[in-house]
């Protein structure tokens, strides 16, 4: 089958890799129809890592993917070959302390596809992946949405986490994909007032379009500032969305006492930094988010009701020939670039 091989830090090579083959009962053989580029994809592609988790080449990227059901293991009932699915990339085992907890996002024996240290991605033609890891999706729903359906879910499970209340004022730090996927999902909640910050102007353009109240660059404005004085007594929840660590006490500043800290990005480096009297002066709850639990269906639910939309999110496309060019793309946020789509066909 035809594969992206990520071979070394920023080179990508296509090659021919044998398909694989069900080994389990519950396996199901899926051929991919689309891969979107995440932000975690770009850190491999970039540095070659992830905290602990190392590439080594060559290696298969991409978790966030679409694709149909070709073959399934004589126990799978959840799918049926034809049928069209969006893929959870998390496999758990569904029988330790976490799983029985509702927590499966902490699964004791969680595998994620795309990961170095764990089971490579979906940027080829075929995949095997567990069934209960597959969710069939409607006529109507486009592979792109199917796609996305997965950093929505993560914005999906982010909200219900916060425990955001009617009225709340809240802020999201950093506009891209997971930025933009909180922000519709907060949009459908009685949240208050959305105050977005990044460093992109089109981004930026992009959250005032949708119904942020307030959007600014923290390299060219004071944001703590420019937010304090429109809430003065500090806003009641902060989403930190772009994986840079150096605003998080940028953050804390902005948020109210008893206020809560998000932290969904996922920065580069191994240790951070906290103003410690400041969070125990206002007992401020930092609360981060572990992928998803539960929230994939969520997720295409509000997509098929049309109460999310996220068409202004996939805004680039390529063929799985053309994957060094789309890497290149989003790692140097050319061309106005959100999320790019990766078509495998």
């Amino acid at each position: 089958m035809k594969t992206a091989l990520l071979k070394q830090i920023g080179k990508f090579e296509i090659h021919d890799t044998p398909k694989p083959q069900l080994e389990k009962d519950t396996d199901v053989l899926i051929r991919i129809k689309m891969v979107g580029v995440c932000g975690s994809d770009i850190h491999y592609f970039t540095t070659g890592r992830i905290g602990a988790q190392i590439v080594k080449y060559p290696f298969i990227v991409g978790h966030e993917a679409a694709g149909v059901v070709e073959q399934v293991g004589s126990k799978v009932t959840r799918v049926k070959p034809g049928q069209r699915v969006a893929i959870d990339p998390s496999i758990i085992c569904g029988e330790c302390d976490q799983c029985k907890a509702g927590r499966e996002n902490t699964c004791r024996e969680l595998v994620f596809m795309g990961n170095p240290v764990q089971r490579e991605g979906a940027l080829c033609e075929y995949i095997v992946h567990d069934e209960k890891s597959l969710f069939p999706i409607a006529e109507r729903t486009s592979y792109e949405q199917a796609v996305i359906s997965e950093p929505l879910a993560i914005a999906v499970y982010a909200v219900e986490q916060s425990r955001i209340k009617s009225g709340d004022n809240v802020g999201v730090l950093g506009f891209g994909p997971i930025g933009m996927s909180v922000h519709q999902v907060l949009s459908t909640t009685e949240v208050g007032k959305i105050y977005v910050t990044d460093k992109i102007q089109y981004r930026l353009d992009l959250a005032q379009e949708l119904g942020a109240i307030w959007a600014g660059n923290p390299e060219e404005v004071d944001v703590e500032s420019e937010i304090g004085n429109r809430e003065p007594l500090g806003l009641d929840i902060v989403y930190e969305c772009s994986g840079d660590h150096e605003i998080f006490n940028q953050a804390i500043a902005l948020l109210k006492p008893g206020g809560i800290l998000a932290i969904i990005g996922i920065t580069e480096v191994d240790d951070v930094a906290f103003p410690i009297h400041e969070l125990r002066r206002k007992e401020i709850t930092i609360l981060n988010i572990r992928r998803q639990s539960d929230s994939t269906q969520k997720a295409l639910d509000l997509l098929e009701s049309g109460k999310v939309d996220v068409t202004k999110m996939a805004t680039h496309h390529f063929k799985l020939e053309d994957t060094q060019a789309a890497f290149e793309l989003v790692s140097n946020y050319r061309d106005g670039v959100m999320k790019a789509m990766i078509a495998v066909e």
